[in-house]
């Protein structure tokens, strides 16, 4: 895990907080240079901190947008750059959210710093060799972070270990190495990191990296590794997968991957601190500190804390909407007792938002769900404090005649509408209710890595080598902590209930766009238009009770280009080192 905060603050902590006899003697922050950061342990120390900076925050970033957006999971409100990636238009011109997502530049740049780490760590005075070797680890699951979330995106990159002068000349123009090779290099950081982290840290230091945030990372690139996307049959392009090798060993070793980390699990296991399946699952985002993250960003409310709650909540507690769960995803949720939610079943039609998984209830708040206090414009409008994304029959006394009265949190609020989902859902994971978005900021932890994936790591290698039995149990086990029954289905039935355990279980959480791709199913799945849920109370007769009626509708179109598989090298980076070759298709 990390903490997200004030960078200026935290150098000043770590620089003169150890209140040395040297104090007075200092340069000014602004003063020191490159050469005197490696004289000093202290400044080495807030050097690696400035790394963790460079891990992609969704909760304080400035696009606001998440994976889910561009993915069947969801959609954002205001386009944000989505929409040239959902209609399959985006260009190495135009890349749209993508650049965000990709952040090509950034990563290098932060690739560069972590190079120069390894270059001048030797020339530091360090008397205390846990330390040095606790940095040195750091920087090495740093750096294998940044090349896995290149990798993902682009396949295969340019792998630079060395950090380049003014003067480098055309040294500096490095071409793509192979899909396989940037593996193996991400893989072997991570086990420098293994050897050389701590299994936990105290108080002072939460936040930082552990093997288990590597080995993590580790279990990740490797899975990916054997997925379909990079496995095709007479692939001669060694930039986008694998042209020659043993696929079972490659899902070999995404298994013992896997199975290291859960075999040796340290304080890590799957959060369930209530009775209560639905809440057990949302405090895994909202609990710092709590066992199933392996790593995270944290974020400090009084420094500057996120604003997730205000970036995603309902408009009719004045927060901005954001990013949507759209009805594509929304019908996907089980119900309770295993069996598939149907539309087309009356009893499912009739009550939709009865009976589900219950990570339904923790992930998506839909029209009827419980929320926090309405603010004091609202109050009047909404006394019993539920979710209004529909709209409803009132029936008007004084002109004897049945009026139709929209939701507060519905596109034609009483209270703003700007911020309004356009597709009867708005998120709910990730939220706190004790937090009032539209003035306060929160501290929900950001979880990059954590224990129920590598459950399903493990899962999914198992199957891939035949080993139902060891699939199931841990498919069985995220299940029973969900609230969900357990299965003993085999064969295509066992790898379906696989990739739903995959979907719910990590939804919005970043994995589902590199999921659709791996898989090979974006085509199928992204080339339909994103669903909403349009949703009317019908007065009965009695002129005091309801029916619902519930329509789904066309929110928006979508269309997925075969390119879409890999994200486009940016035209700028090509023009700059013109080695740089462009992915497929593009």
């Amino acid at each position: 895990m990390n903490k997200r905060y004030n960078i200026a603050v935290l150098f000043f902590l770590l620089v003169f907080g150890a209140c040395k006899d040297d104090f007075l003697d200092r340069k000014p922050l602004d003063s020191i240079s490159d050469a005197d950061v490696w004289k000093d342990p202290a400044l080495v120390q807030s050097y690696v901190n400035e790394l963790y900076v460079d891990v992609w925050d969704p909760f304080i970033d400035s696009w606001k947008v998440m994976h889910t957006a561009i993915t069947d999971e969801g959609m954002y409100l205001r386009d944000k750059g989505t929409d040239v990636v959902l209609k399959g238009t985006f260009t190495p011109e135009n890349m749209g959210t993508l650049t965000q997502f990709g952040r090509w530049e950034p990563y290098y740049k932060a690739i560069r710093n972590c190079n120069l780490l390894f270059e001048n760590m030797d020339r530091v005075p360090f008397t205390d060799e846990a330390m040095k070797n606790r940095l040195l680890g750091e920087t090495y699951f740093l750096r294998a972070y940044f090349y896995l979330n290149l990798v993902s995106h682009f396949g295969g990159v340019s792998l630079i270990t060395k950090s380049f002068g003014l003067d480098s000349g055309e040294e500096m123009f490095v071409e793509r190495s192979s899909f396989e090779d940037c593996v193996e290099q991400i893989v072997a950081d991570c086990d420098q990191a293994i050897a050389l982290l701590p299994e936990s840290y105290g108080a002072d230091h939460k936040g930082r990296a552990t093997k288990f945030s590597a080995m993590a990372a580790k279990s990740r690139i490797l899975l990916y590794a054997a997925s379909d996307l990079y496995n095709k049959a007479a692939n001669s392009n060694a930039l986008v997968g694998y042209v020659d090798g043993n696929r079972q060993e490659r899902w070999q070793r995404a298994y013992e991957a896997a199975k290291d980390l859960l075999d040796n699990p340290g304080p890590h296991r799957l959060y369930q601190p209530t009775d209560s399946a639905t809440e057990n699952y949302g405090r895994v985002f909202l609990d710092n500190h709590n066992p199933e993250i392996i790593f995270a960003i944290l974020h400090n409310k009084e420094l500057k804390g996120t604003s997730v709650d205000l970036w995603n909540g309902p408009n009719g507690y004045h927060n901005w909407g954001g990013n949507l769960p759209i009805e594509n995803f929304v019908s996907g949720y089980q119900k309770r007792d295993g069996s598939p939610f149907d539309w087309n079943n009356p009893e499912d039609a009739a009550n939709p938002y009865v009976g589900r998984d219950p990570r339904f209830y923790a992930s998506i708040l839909y029209n009827g769900a419980k929320w926090r206090q309405r603010p004091t414009d609202a109050a009047a409008l909404d006394p019993d404090n539920v979710i209004q994304t529909g709209r409803k029959e009132v029936y008007n006394a004084s002109t004897n005649k049945i009026e139709e009265v929209w939701g507060v949190d519905t596109r034609y609020s009483p209270i703003e509408n700007w911020n309004a989902s356009i597709t009867g859902y708005y998120t709910r994971k990730f939220l706190d209710i004790n937090v009032d978005g539209q003035f306060f900021r929160g501290e929900q932890p950001w979880i990059i890595f954590r224990y129920a994936e590598i459950l399903l790591n493990y899962a999914e290698a198992a199957l891939a080598l035949g080993r139902e039995s060891e699939a199931r149990e841990a498919i069985n086990t995220v299940r029973t902590r969900a609230g969900m029954p357990t299965s003993t289905v085999s064969g295509q039935a066992l790898v379906d209930l696989y990739r739903y355990e995959r979907k719910y279980e990590l939804a919005f959480e970043g994995h589902r766009y590199f999921d659709m791709r791996r898989w090979l199913i974006a085509e199928s799945l992204m080339n339909v238009p994103a669903k909403g849920i349009d949703i009317l109370a019908k007065l009965n007769a009695d002129r005091k009770t309801y029916t619902y009626q519930y329509k789904i509708i066309d929110v928006a179109p979508r269309q997925f280009n075969v390119k879409g598989y890999f994200a486009p090298i940016p035209i700028g980076e090509i023009q700059k080192n013109p080695k740089l070759q462009q992915n497929p298709n593009f």
